[in-house]
């Protein structure tokens, strides 16, 4: 019998008094992006049904992130750039792909200036 693997945030609440700080980049979209990328992805039932219940969920996400000692950063994806940067790696627009994507952005602006840090 196989365990399931805890979440992220799960795995954060464990760590949350090592004393280590960490940022996290979020996918953040403007409601024409969301739309964009959810036409084009792979796994469309991953998405809220609606932008303003993707917003209702990320504002949650970001509390939870906060409230067990991590800096959320969001991190704008831009379908265009989003596109192109698929293209270049080969990658299907998919829940995996768009968060390998974000932490790329976030590291290659070092931590935190790829968004709006909240």
């Amino acid at each position: 019998m196989r365990m399931k693997k805890p979440s992220l945030l799960e795995r954060l609440r464990a760590n949350k008094g090592s004393g280590q700080a960490m940022a996290v980049g979020l996918c953040w979209y403007t409601e024409t992006g969301w739309a964009r990328v959810k036409e084009t992805a792979t796994d469309p039932q991953r998405f809220e049904a609606t932008y303003e219940e993707w917003c209702t969920m990320a504002e949650e996400s970001l509390l939870d992130f906060v409230a067990v000692g991590v800096s959320p950063v969001k991190v704008t994806l831009d379908p265009d750039e989003f596109a192109a940067w698929c293209k270049r790696y080969r990658r299907k627009n998919n829940a995996s792909t768009r968060a390998t994507y974000v932490s790329a952005r976030l590291r290659r602006a070092g931590g935190g200036g790829a968004g709006t840090r909240s």
